[in-house]
């Protein structure tokens, strides 16, 4: 059994926000704080360069500089000793742990020992990195700092010298601390939720870092998340925030200079009172306050920090959010319930898991019950179940203050989300963190839709779409296409598809979408890891500028050329000189930030939106293939028109990026995302060939203006896409285009017979497509025939054979030593194919210069063998689907050959050489050496073996002796004595015949093994390549001249005429390119579109029939059953409570229509009061307004009493109120134990205000329920009691007495005048909402205050105008002001529910509407000009009335009443 003082240690240890957060200490700016994500990860890698030892020289120095300690500088024996016997000091340290000063006589002699003296700051010793021995090598980071370190230091430390990333949410897990049970269901399900939601968003865990209670159970779930991930990239970052004095073992973190890394032990058997840190944790911050074993130092610095970090600004992806916080609760006992209390007051939401005990579930019983039933005997039952071991210590004072702070967090259900395993549709902790947040996010008051904005950012920050769908996007709230614009920026920068499709569901059109600003500020965010950033800086750099000039798009077009190839046109001109840019903003400094400047305010300049580009989809899929993107590509694709171009163009882009990508990994998914495309291609192309040949055809030839004006058949050539150009339906195209206007089944013995008699074609021996030429018998049918391809390529082909003939015959026989006729006919012959080769050179119908043209040219493998063969006078080759690829793999064998030649060489010289060394002494001939060492080595391979390579064959007359006979090779050494020969065999047979294996055996059949893997892969092609080479070869043979050599050399004269004296250009013919009507062209690409959803549907239907699919459909199905039936189980006795909640709800509301119904019969005068029923006592006066009076009901379902007036903290004050619980409001309710403090303000006008003193003396000059002088202390709800010389509020008990902060003891009067003007539109007509008028009206909001106001408040004596009025309106405005007024109209008098209210001083207002009804009206433009606020951080501004305005409650309710009054939209 554990002994009792850690239990207690252990209570005062709960985590937690705890006291109210000190702000002045986080004041000073911090620098560098916002930080986008990508610029984190770029810092992060460049810090991994550096050398480890200069990071840690770097901590200690930056550490001791600006993170201090605190250490006792006086010893002081305190009568308490140590857990060893030893004497400590009153700060708990013994004498050995102080310093020498400490201990010796100083200063200090004779004085009490006092923290705030005698405990000072020092730099910190304790910092670096922890490694808990015996478990792991895991390293986590720690330091050691005072309890008064700034927080921005503190902050600053994380992310720039620990190089954490800013988080985008901050979850705060408080609980028990010790005896910590919770059911192992509950806690799976606690621990899979919480590392989830930190894993999915990016979130910090901050806890109080001990290894007990809920500190540990988070620890073991970043334990298990690791353990199952084996990586470390997915490592949740868990912060604990723990108390120096208390951690067990903590001296071994100690070292001046830091420790890299310190060593840890943990040692729970021995740790005592005190507590050990947990292993799990990535990062510690231990708060020192100079004393040992005192357990909740850390609490005010945690609230601070935590408070610090809420208020930071998290860029990523071009959205700027303050990073959210939230608190979970767990278990936990009375500092729980500050921690909890204090979240709720600071507006963070909390999380409460119900079933984890103690606080956490009595909060959940009650937390769906009315206030009015949350009674002291209801939580005394609560704390008898909840906390059966502790309940006797339990006081009434405390218990009224547990039902005071359960109340108060009750009351605001917004800001408490209580997570109940199985009910409600909950089932992980993380969807219940999120929907907190969100929720908290959606009851704060905005302009606007701010708030619906704010809750999206939420959630692409957390990259949670499964919560924008049920939370976001929800018939509450219907988005406008434009609203999200900004919002689909950031999530195209963060690369987060799935956002990207939720936009577009929701009605987001790219067209609109994407505007020239736009695309340039995706540009300027690209990724920098990308290829396609680098190519661009390369791009800007060569601009012929001082400067570096800014990004344009002609710039993205630069480098777009590059990767699609020449054969397109740039896509984005360069502006012309003079000519104004399309950018309207400074896009590099904008930032989609709540309240800077915004892509927001990119939007708005930009509404004109212009079209800049022929296809705004084109750009942006673009944009995403480059990136190497594929889901943001495809969701993108699927919206292109122009589909099966664009898709052809991204096969082309990624598969140049391919090649100049360094990285491997990233080269083969471009190649592998290349060929995705190349498929969606073909099958797309595939649904239109199959509706349409001739249409689809048609889409082939297509000039495409948004790509560049190319066409989708030049798309596949340039990026080689095979399987496309061999498709079945290209193919026949092709086909078409090969037999020109000839029939494709025509027999080609028809064909060429007629070309050799060609008066044939007026017989009918061949037929035509076209009837006109079928029907004809005269020039064009000849002129049809031989402009064919087919016919063109057979003529050139007799007439290449004819001309290897006469070559022949003239080389053999005819060859004169001057040239004969024949001769001569050769050479024109040979004449005619050169100029043929220099037409095709020149031949450039697409515009790209002849430098282009002859780097295409000679690009092609058939005009590299025809130059060779016209030079070398070697015949040409034909082309057949059998040569072809035959042609093909000899090329490649080439580069086998070329690859075997060279480790050959490496073999034939090592061998060589060493044969030279061995037999040849001195060898001085060059080219002798040349002879032995590679020629006679290579010769050994294919059998000639050297006759002196042993004594078996030697004969001295096949050498030189003396190496002087220039035909002879030099002899090898002889023996002098016996003239012969010395051969050391034994080495140059073992090296001949190793030699001999290598080569022979190993080498040659890796040639063979090479050419057969070679073979094999072209031939398994072949069909492809065939196919593929086949486009290449009909195009030539379409553009040349029918006449064959040499008569081609009439043709070559005709185009010398037309090109260089006529200057007519060249064109494509029209069957390959074809540039269509407008009309036609809308025509065709829309059904282009509809067949390409048919084939995302038959896609997606294959996908659902895949085995793996229908394996994990099952498997959810299953999953889904599974839960279904644990969730009845669980929800059967759930079902039941809810049950009675409704009835009891039901109920309360019958009893309180019975008693209104009582009460107007009572008033009419019927019935008699004999026998009325009993009923309960008013908690409100009569007359008063409960929206005024009471500032949470209206939501919180609340029974009218003040709820502003019994804050525990009052404002601007040191001071806390008695508690007081709702039932014990009232005065006529017995409290006996009730005992407020005292409060009265000092005021600098102290002859204004009421004396400070409770004396009767100083009370009894004050006149009440009068006319006191200047001061009325009459009240609108009748005469109030006065009790031992102090008023009492009517409206009950506040828990503090005195007048706190207001001028005079009884009612306050003020004045809330409420101006208000119809809004209009541009045209000057009332706006309207839900068919009512809208109203705007004047709103003030002062320093200090986080909410706009009404501009009234108190007047000073003898003054109709309130002095905050005054501040914001000019004095020449004051008279017609006050006129103003008089017209106006009451709307309220009566009690306000405010702050500042106490016992003994109350605010009562009038409210007063000034309205404007003309827009015109000469008082309101007045109004307008004489507005100007005297404080410069003061404003002032109409605003739109909406129940989400950002008032005051009691404001709120006034307005309220006012839009009633005109029945205006509220």
């Amino acid at each position: 059994m554990e002994p009792s003082a850690p239990t207690k240690a252990g209570s005062k240890q709960e985590e937690g926000f705890g006291a109210q957060p000190t702000w002045g200490t986080d004041l000073g700016p911090v620098l560098n704080l916002q930080r986008s994500s990508s610029s984190l990860c770029k810092k992060r890698g460049l810090q991994f360069l550096l050398d480890s030892s200069e990071k840690q020289k770097s901590l200690s120095s930056w550490i001791p500089e600006n993170i201090k300690k605190k250490e006792c500088v006086y010893f002081v024996e305190s009568p308490k000793l140590s857990d060893a016997g030893k004497v400590v000091c009153a700060c708990g340290y013994t004498r050995e742990q102080h310093l020498e000063e400490a201990i010796g006589p100083h200063a200090f002699q004779g004085q009490e020992w006092d923290p705030k003296r005698h405990i000072q700051e020092r730099p910190t010793d304790a910092f670096g990195d922890i490694v808990f021995t015996g478990l792991g090598q895991k390293m986590g980071k720690y330091v050691r700092v005072s309890q008064d370190t700034p927080s921005n230091m503190i902050y600053q430390l994380m992310t720039q010298h620990w190089g954490l990333d800013v988080p985008n949410l901050l979850i705060s897990v408080t609980g028990g601390a010790k005896n910590f049970n919770m059911k192992p269901r509950l806690k799976n399900v606690f621990r899979r939720g919480l590392v989830k939601v930190a894993q999915t968003t990016g979130a910090w865990i901050v806890t109080g870092g001990s290894h007990t209670g809920v500190m540990k159970q988070v620890g073991k779930a970043v334990r298990d998340s690791s353990l199952s991930s084996g990586h470390d990239d997915g490592d949740v970052v868990t912060i604990g925030i723990a108390t120096w004095g208390v951690v067990h073992n903590r001296e071994g973190l100690v070292h001046p200079e830091g420790s890299f890394p310190a060593e840890y032990v943990m040692d729970e058997e021995g740790q005592g009172h005190l507590t050990c840190l947990d292993n799990n944790h990535s990062h510690f911050i231990l708060v020192d306050d100079g004393t040992h074993g005192r357990y909740g130092i850390e609490i005010p610095l945690r609230t601070r920090l935590e408070k610090f970090m809420s208020e930071q600004t998290k860029e990523r992806g071009g959205v700027a959010i303050k990073i959210p916080i939230v608190c979970v609760v767990l278990q936990g006992g009375p500092g729980t319930l500050l921690t909890i209390y204090n979240a709720i007051t600071h507006g963070t939401p909390c999380v409460v898991v119900e079933g984890s005990g103690r606080v956490a579930d009595v909060i959940a019983q009650v937390a769906s019950l009315p206030i009015s039933e949350i009674t002291v005997s209801l939580i005394q039952q609560k704390l008898a179940v909840f906390f059966q071991e502790l309940f006797e210590t339990f006081t009434e004072g405390r218990i009224v203050e547990w039902t005071k702070k359960i109340q108060d967090i009750v009351r605001r259900r917004q800001l408490l989300t209580i997570f109940r395993e199985g009910k409600d549709g909950q089932q992980d902790v993380d969807v219940a963190i999120l929907q907190a947040l969100l929720k908290a996010s959606r009851s704060h008051d905005h302009f606007g839709h701010e708030n619906w904005d704010h809750q999206l950012k939420l959630a692409v920050a957390w990259n949670r779409v499964d919560m924008a769908r049920s939370e976001i996007f929800t018939d509450e709230r219907q988005w406008k296409p434009a609203e999200l614009h900004p919002i689909m920026a950031a999530a195209l920068i963060s690369n987060k598809p799935e956002f990207v499709k939720l936009f577009l569901e929701n009605g987001l059109r790219l067209k609109d979408f994407v505007t020239c600003d736009t695309l340039l500020y995706l540009y300027e965010n690209l990724d920098p890891a990308c290829l396609f950033w680098a190519k661009l800086q390369k791009v800007l750099a060569e601009e012929p500028a001082t400067a570096r000039p800014p990004l344009r798009m002609h710039h993205v077009a630069q480098v777009l050329r590059e990767l699609l190839g020449d054969s397109t046109q740039p896509l984005y001109p360069r502006p012309r000189p003079g000519e104004r840019p399309h950018l309207l903003l400074p896009v590099p400094h904008v930032k989609l930030n709540v309240q800077g400047a915004s892509l927001r305010t990119l939007y708005k300049h930009a509404s004109s939106h212009d079209i800049f580009t022929i296809d705004p989809i084109r750009d942006l899929l673009i944009w995403a293939i480059v990136q190497n993107r594929r889901e943001l590509a495809e969701i993108i694709w699927a919206q292109a028109q122009d589909c099966t171009a664009a898709a052809l163009a991204c096969s082309k882009i990624l598969k140049e990026l391919s090649k100049e990508e360094e990285d491997t990994d990233t080269s083969e998914e471009m190649l592998a995302l290349a060929d995705e495309y190349e498929l969606r291609a073909i099958g797309v192309f595939t649904e239109c060939y199959r509706k349409d040949e001739e249409r689809a055809q048609q889409l082939l030839v297509r000039v495409s203006e948004a790509w560049g004006k190319t066409t989708c058949l030049q798309l596949a050539l340039e990026a080689k896409d095979m399987k496309f150009v061999s498709h079945g339906g290209i193919q026949a195209f092709l086909t078409k285009v090969w037999w020109g206007e000839l029939c494709v089944d025509t027999g080609l013995w028809r064909v060429i017979l007629c070309m050799l008699a060609f008066p044939l074609l007026a017989t009918g021996l061949v037929s035509f497509r076209e009837r006109r030429l079928q029907a004809e018998r005269g020039l064009a049918r000849v002129r049809a025939f031989f402009n064919a391809p087919v016919v063109v390529f057979h003529l050139n082909t007799l007439s290449y054979f004819s001309f290897l003939c006469l070559f022949a015959y003239v080389l053999m026989v005819d060859f004169q030593p001057t040239p004969s006729w024949c001769e001569r006919v050769v050479y024109l012959w040979l004449f005619s194919l050169f100029c043929e080769e220099l037409r095709q050179l020149f031949y450039d119908p697409s515009g790209c210069g002849l430098r282009k043209m002859a780097v295409l040219y000679f690009s092609d493998f058939w005009n590299k063998l025809d130059v060779a063969a016209i030079l070398l006078f070697v015949a040409g080759l034909a082309c057949s689907k059998t040569l072809g690829p035959k042609i093909i793999i000899v090329k490649r064998m080439m580069k086998d050959v070329f690859f075997f030649l060279f480790l050959l060489a490496v073999w034939v010289v090592s061998f060589g050489v060493a044969e030279q060394a061995i037999l040849i002494h001195n060898e001085s001939r060059v080219d002798w050496i040349f002879r032995g060492v590679v020629y006679q080595s290579y010769l050994t391979i294919f059998g000639q073996i050297p006759t002196y390579i042993d004594s078996v064959e030697f004969s001295p007359d096949h050498c030189s002796p003396n190496g002087t006979d220039p035909y002879k090779p030099k002899c090898p050494e002889r023996d002098a004595a016996r003239h012969q020969p010395v051969f050391p065999e034994w080495l140059t047979i073992l090296l001949f015949c190793l030699y001999l294996l290598f080569t022979n055996i190993l080498l040659l059949n890796l040639l063979i093994a090479m050419f057969n893997y070679t073979f094999q892969q072209v031939q398994e092609h072949t069909d492809q390549i065939w196919k593929f080479q086949r486009h290449d070869f009909i195009e030539e043979y379409q553009s040349r001249s029918p006449a064959p050599p040499p008569f081609i050399l009439l043709s070559h004269l005709q185009l010398f005429i037309k090109r260089l004296v006529l200057k007519i250009p060249a064109k494509r013919h029209r069957q390959l390119r074809n540039k269509l009507e407008e009309k036609e062209e809308a025509a065709l690409l829309s059904w282009e579109t509809y067949l390409k959803e048919n084939y995302l549907q038959s896609l997606q239907s294959q996908q659902r029939q895949r085995p793996e699919h229908r394996i994990q459909h099952i498997s959810d199905r299953v999953d889904s059953m599974a839960d279904v039936l644990q969730m009845d189980r669980l929800k059967q006795p759930g079902s039941v409570e809810q049950r009675l909640a409704s009835l009891e709800v039901q109920v309360a509301q019958t009893a309180s229509a019975v008693r209104w119904i009582v009460e107007a019969l009572r008033g009419s005068g019927l019935g008699s009061k004999e026998g009325a029923p009993t009923l309960a006592p008013q908690k409100a006066s009569e007359g008063q307004d409960p929206a005024l009076s009471g500032g949470w009901q209206a939501e919180d379902g609340g029974d009218g009493h003040h709820v502003n007036a019994r804050h525990l903290l009052y404002p601007d004050a040191l001071v806390t109120r008695f508690p007081v619980p709702d039932e014990k409001v009232p005065w006529e309710m017995e409290f006996l134990i009730y005992d407020p403090p005292f409060y009265t303000a000092d005021r600098k006008d102290k002859a204004l205000v009421d004396p400070t003193g409770d004396t009767p003396e100083s009370l009894s000059r004050i006149s009440y329920n009068a006319v006191d002088g200047p001061t009325d202390r009459r009240s609108f709800h009748g005469s109030y009691a006065v009790q031992d010389g102090l008023p009492l509020n009517p409206m009950g008990r506040t828990g503090l007495r005195g007048r706190g902060a207001l001028s005079f003891f009884g009612p306050n009067h003020t004045l809330q005048p409420v101006v208000t003007r119809w809004k209009r539109n541009q045209d000057g007509a009332i706006c309207r909402k839900s068919v009512r008028k809208v109203l705007d009206v004047l709103v003030v909001k002062h320093p200090r205050s986080e909410h706009w106001a009404l501009p009234g408040g108190s007047r000073e004596p003898g003054e109709t105008l309130p002095r905050k009025l005054k501040q914001v309106l000019q004095r020449e405005f004051w008279p017609a002001f006050e006129s103003l007024l008089a017209r106006g109209k009451e709307v309220y008098t009566g009690y306000m529910d405010d702050a500042r209210n106490t016992d003994n001083a109350w605010i009562e207002t009038v409210a007063i509407s000034v309205h404007f009804p003309d827009q015109s009206d000469v008082e309101l433009n007045k109004l307008n000009m004489h507005l100007l606020a005297q404080d410069p951080e003061t404003s002032i501004r109409w605003q739109v009335v909406d129940k989400r305005i950002p008032l005051y409650a009691s404001h709120k309710a006034i307005l309220q009443k006012v839009a009633t009054l005109f029945g205006a939209y509220y």
